[in-house]
């Protein structure tokens, strides 16, 4: 008798899951991989350093070692470096091991990295494609020697397994190497290649010292432009209007034996007693506000959050946004190559979708004029001073863009489409709680009001560019003048003379009175000119005192 099939239904690990899907978390394609494998693991040493008020000097190394274990792929080294606080050895495998495994899981404010899975996924890729894990060396100060190890994931029980630990000498006083041994092909350029992917990371992040060595290009060496540290923010608890439900729920179980106002209190932004009040006036039972949040059951539960929808409550904080701020954004600017105008705005924070989020533009014009006026202008799009490099076409910020006028900034625009010519128009979104359209956090969903604000952005950068392509104008037109009197006036007025056989004093004056007549409106014209460039020149030095207090605080 044959044996019947087994209907037994089983669970999987969240390890299991994502490595059966890692194209989900950016494994999508072996060019793509090399990419989120690089991006997860600077991220991580960027928000280290923050974390511990380091500026951060970070190393990246990219290397072929072979061919690949897949069809068509290389096997690429890909090592990253820091001068971060380094990691306790106790924790090195839920870092690199273990699936949602994060210290700033859920913690309401501005961080590359949330959830803790981008690095697990990178070194579930390397054990799949090379059979080996991450290699990781680490040293906090506290520690004499450093400690250098492997770690792989162990995906059935969505654990980190450390193998071949060894304490070793190192000569640095703190930080963390990791390194990948993967199957990939490395793009270099284009918009989804690793140089627009490293200059974009030095673009939004000012204080960052960057060096790289990748395949068929010498090292390189990008420094920081400023030694201020970001200011990095204090967390905020969530605004009820931003949860569903379920999360609701949740959220109760981490107060245990607490009275349910003094949760609501304590574990929500923009709830105080007077909120509590109108509560009990709304038909709210106060006897329900005294009792214990683990004692209620799931209709009471649903009873009080319907509730605190309908009432009227106070946005969230914008103190969680974390900035880049216009004077870094602006000497950051110049990193991207010979630029001969640029025009940065930074917005206050602002709320949509009663999210808190910071929308800063910048706009530069390239002094390269040989690229195509057809061409589209180059787009960098940033979430979290993260670099997005896929899926444009859905992404908010290109809506964003699409939907600005930019002919009447004096740029060349087909019809609800992106610009084009000799320019880079960055975005940087910074907020908690960024939506993205997929795990890989690739592109941003954005709503309406988002769209708005960055729109708002770009608009107030394109009146600055255009008032500058105004003043070039002005300039050309001084120019066009100057040169036609030059060309013209010797001429006419040698032949008058010549006609009138008039003498030399005569024809000295008639000179003079031509210049005078002809270039009445180039002295208009220059003198609009002047007052223009002492604003500008004002306008500088405001920034450069601006920067040099704050440094000097």
């Amino acid at each position: 008798m044959a044996k019947q099939a087994s209907n037994k239904i089983t669970t999987s690990s969240t390890a299991e899951y994502f490595s059966k899907n890692l194209q989900q978390v950016g494994f999508s394609s072996q060019t793509k991989a090399i990419l989120t494998t690089l991006k997860e693991a600077i991220d991580n040493a960027l928000d280290a350093c923050e974390e511990d008020g380091i500026l951060p000097e970070v190393g990246v190394l990219i290397e072929k070692m072979g061919p690949g274990s897949l069809k068509n792929s290389d096997q690429i080294k890909i090592r990253v470096e820091d001068n971060g606080p380094g990691i306790d050895p106790d924790d090195v495998p839920k870092v690199f091991g273990e699936y949602l495994a994060s210290s700033k899981f859920g913690r309401g404010r501005c961080s590359r990295g949330q959830q803790g899975i981008g690095i697990s996924a990178a070194t579930t890729w390397a054990q799949l494609t090379s059979a080996t894990g991450a290699r990781v060396i680490t040293k906090t100060k506290t520690m004499r020697k450093a400690v250098a190890c492997i770690v792989e994931v162990d995906i059935r029980h969505n654990k980190g397994v450390v193998k071949e630990r060894e304490t070793i000498d190192w000569n640095r006083p703190h930080g963390t190497t990791v390194e990948f041994l993967v199957d990939g092909r490395v793009q270099l350029n284009g918009e989804a290649g690793i140089l627009n992917y490293l200059s974009g990371t030095a673009l939004v992040n000012p204080h960052l010292t960057l060096h790289y060595k990748v395949p068929e290009l010498e090292p390189h060496r990008i420094e920081r432009v400023t030694q201020q540290m970001p200011e990095i923010p204090e967390a905020v608890e969530p605004h009820p209007h931003t949860m569903k439900l379920g999360e609701f729920i949740a959220h109760s179980h981490l107060f245990g034996r607490v009275k349910v106002n003094q949760w609501l209190k304590k574990g929500f932004s923009r709830i105080h007693e007077g909120v509590l009040s109108d509560l009990v006036k709304s038909g709210m039972s106060k006897g329900l506000l005294e009792k214990s949040v683990d004692s209620l059951g799931e209709v009471q539960f649903k009873d009080l959050f319907i509730a605190l929808q309908n009432l009227k409550l106070m946005a969230p904080s914008t103190k969680s946004v974390l900035s880049i701020g216009e004077d870094g954004f602006a000497k950051s600017i110049k990193r991207l190559g010979a630029v001969d105008f640029f025009s940065v705005v930074s917005r206050k924070p602002a709320i949509c979708d009663f999210k808190p989020v910071q929308v800063e533009v910048a706009v530069a014009r390239l002094e390269d004029k040989s690229i195509e006026s057809e061409s589209a202008v180059q787009i960098l799009r940033f979430a979290n001073r993260v670099p997005l490099q896929f899926d444009k076409a859905s992404c908010a910020i290109v809506h964003a863009i699409e939907s600005v006028n930019w002919r009447s900034y004096g740029l060349v625009q087909p019809k609800n489409s992106i610009p084009q010519g000799p320019y880079i128009i960055a975005v940087s979104v910074v907020s908690p709680f960024i939506k993205f359209k997929n795990a890989s956090k690739e592109t941003v969903d954005g709503s309406e009001e988002l769209v708005e604000e960055i729109r708002r952005a770009l608009i107030q950068a394109g009146q600055k560019l255009s008032k500058h392509i105004r003043r070039e104008v002005k300039a050309n037109e001084l120019e066009e003048k100057i040169r036609h009197i030059e060309q013209f006036c010797p001429i006419l007025v040698e032949g008058l003379c010549r006609i009138t056989e008039a003498s030399a004093a005569r024809k000295k004056k008639a000179e003079d009175g031509l210049v005078k007549i002809l270039g009445r409106d180039a002295h208009i014209t220059k003198q609009e000119l002047d007052k223009a460039h002492a604003v500008l020149e004002a306008q500088k030095e405001l920034i450069e005192e601006n920067a040099e207090m704050k440094v000097g605080v």
